[in-house]
């Protein structure tokens, strides 16, 4: 399921610094040794919470003593203790603990020691970001969850959620499938992956067998939500419970019988024995001795049925006006909902998934055991419900409308408590067909960290679509330490696939080079080239070489993308630049002229050069 491990360099003398002891530091920590091969310190608060014992026990999968991370134990980030892991001599410090502030705090101690060495923060808060980002020179603040929310948002609908990417220059362009785009106009740039199989092949050799591809987007708009019924209709429906609408429909049964009975008895219109009966009802008939039997058993039933009306009504109503307001008060299902998504667990991912449904137009009912979560108030400005109680309690999935919902996203930071209220949220939910399941099957997506047990659950339990967060996110924060920004990720399965710009460095393996030259089946595919000039070219040209202005965009694998980084860094002499001949135009050749003649570029058509650049009309050197 893992890409090819082996380190795409040779172990560098600088040293990496992690401090945190979460799920994206374990990986983290793997990406930096395993992938780039360089050695790494790790800062932990302990040596027994979290994932702070697995990292320290963990060793390269080379084997290499020289690349067991080195742990430093302590419980606050000081300027000492930092002093001690040696960020001085780092070249990158990676700040990926759980709380804002305190990596934050950190980051600044960090640059207090060091004006230089770049800067990884790990942050929810994006306002919180920019600022740090902008303040701090060389720093690089990313959202874990931010990251991983696309992937968790198209498991959940489908082929309906296309993932977006937004490149540097604000053009758009999206993961999708193939069936999809079929008949469209889309413009595919690149086949992403055939998943045909139990085992998804990324960037594969045969384009043409791939069923995920992306496309350019040439704007969007985004759906409307969906909009909720007005509040006074929503506090009516509560107003008017199960039990009030029972006993008012009984009432109402009573009286027209009662009338009915009254207008053949007397023989009235209806109007009057409908008038009669309800002023009997209510006390304010006559008693009369001489009225037929059936008569008076009927004023009787309407004169006890209207003395017990008047309390129950109270009752009931005040009854329905506290449970109105408790769950009005509480941001709880206030209406019956279906076809909809619940979300469970509303932690930084949650919210972010949350936040994205909605913006889809997907009704969506938020679930937390915890009033104080970060997703509950962010659910609650947003207007949608929120059920707060143990989702592994069958009445919790209820009161969130299980039974009715197209699709359930587990997202808690257990995984053994995900795997609970998945199994749970399958057996509550009703069996029928809906939109985006026709076969009444609930979607399930689960927040699985360890791959090996996400395996078992899918070959055991039948559970396919599962993502871990940290494995989303780490290959983007491992990339941000070696000084290349990753755009974005795109999820195949557990696996991901990574969007990234990667500047042409002065005299390195890959300036002189052509596109299709570094483009490598299963590994790296370049999409795009950017000029100096600030032009986007998509249609990659044959034969113009790449400059030291130049910058590509790639999508590639983990591996692919570590093997690819050292090609791109400048030498430490590089020669003199020199610009590359301008493309010749596409026109035909004069007729009667030479096949051998010069063309605009000083190159003859036999390959010969005739400028004296020492290059021949394909850009290769002479």
């Amino acid at each position: 399921m893992s890409d090819d491990t082996t380190p795409a360099t040779e172990p560098s003398a600088a040293r990496f610094v992690v401090c945190g002891d979460s799920a994206l530091a374990r990986r983290l920590v793997a990406e930096l040794v395993d992938r780039y091969g360089v050695p790494v310190t790790v800062v932990l608060p302990s040596l027994t919470g979290n994932h702070a014992a697995d990292i320290a026990e963990f060793g390269p999968q080379t084997g290499e003593p020289g690349l067991r991370p080195d742990v430093l134990v302590a419980r606050r980030l000081t300027a000492e203790v930092l002093e001690r892991a040696g960020v001085r001599q780092a070249a990158a410090v990676a700040l990926v603990g759980a709380d804002d502030v305190g990596n934050v705090d950190a980051a600044m101690i960090v640059r207090e020691l060091d004006l230089d060495v770049r800067l990884v923060v790990r942050l929810f808060n994006t306002v919180l970001g920019e600022g740090v980002a902008s303040m701090l020179g060389d720093c690089a603040v990313l959202s874990g969850s931010e990251i991983a929310a696309p992937a968790f948002v198209a498991a959940t609908l489908g082929d309906e959620a296309p993932t977006y990417l937004r490149l540097a220059d604000g053009e758009l362009v999206r993961a999708a499938s193939r069936r999809a785009v079929e008949g469209t106009t889309a413009d595919i740039v690149c086949a992403l992956a055939d998943t045909g199989g139990l085992d998804p092949v990324t960037l594969p050799a045969d384009e043409d067998s791939a069923d995920l591809v992306l496309v350019r987007a040439y704007g969007r708009r985004g759906p409307e939500p969906r909009r909720r019924r007005p509040r006074l209709l929503r506090t009516t429906g509560l107003l008017f419970g199960r039990n009030l609408r029972l006993a008012l429909g009984g009432m109402a049964v009573l009286f027209a019988v009662a009338a009915a009975v009254l207008a053949y008895a007397r023989g009235l219109a209806p109007a009057e024995a409908a008038y009669l009966a309800l002023l009997t009802a209510l006390g304010g008939a006559d008693a009369d001795p001489a009225a037929p039997p059936v008569e008076k058993v009927t004023a009787l039933v309407l004169a006890v049925a209207g003395v017990a009306l008047v309390p129950t009504v109270t009752a009931l109503v005040v009854d329905a006006l506290v449970h109105a307001r408790l769950k009005v008060a509480a941001g709880g299902l206030a209406d019956p909902v279906d076809d909809h998504v619940i979300v469970v667990g509303l932690g930084n991912v949650g919210t972010r998934v949350l936040q994205e449904l909605h913006s889809f137009g997907v009704t969506v009912v938020g679930v937390d055991r915890a009033e104080s979560a970060r997703g509950v108030a962010v659910a609650r400005e947003l207007g949608l419900p929120v059920v707060v109680g143990d989702a592994t309690s069958p009445e919790t999935l209820r009161a969130a409308s299980a039974r009715t919902c197209r699709a359930l996203v587990v997202l808690t930071g257990d995984d053994v408590t995900n795997l609970e209220t998945a199994l749970l949220g399958r057996s509550v939910h009703r069996s029928r067909g809906t939109a985006g399941q026709p076969d009444g099957a609930l979607r399930v997506v689960l927040r699985l960290f360890d791959d090996g047990f996400a395996q078992r659950v899918q070959r055991t339990f039948g559970l396919t679509r599962s993502r871990s967060v940290s494995y989303l996110a780490a290959p983007a924060f491992a990339a941000a330490m070696m000084g290349r920004e990753v755009i974005d990720t795109i999820s195949v399965g557990r696996r991901v696939l990574l969007v990234a710009e990667l500047p042409v460095g002065a005299g390195s393996d890959i300036e002189g080079r052509y596109c299709p030259d570094i483009s490598v089946p299963g590994e790296v595919r370049v999409i795009a080239m950017r000029t100096g000039r600030g032009q986007t070219i998509w249609s990659l040209p044959d034969r113009r070489p790449l400059v030291r202005t130049d910058r590509l965009i790639v999508v590639a694998t983990r591996a692919g993308l570590a093997a690819l980084l050292p090609r791109t860094v400048p030498s430490a002499d590089p020669p003199p630049l020199a610009e590359p001949a301008p493309l010749p135009l596409l026109t035909a050749p004069a007729r009667g002229a030479s096949r051998t003649g010069t063309d605009r570029t000083g190159t003859d058509r036999t390959g010969t050069d005739r400028t004296g650049t020492g290059r021949t009309e394909t850009g290769r050197p002479a």
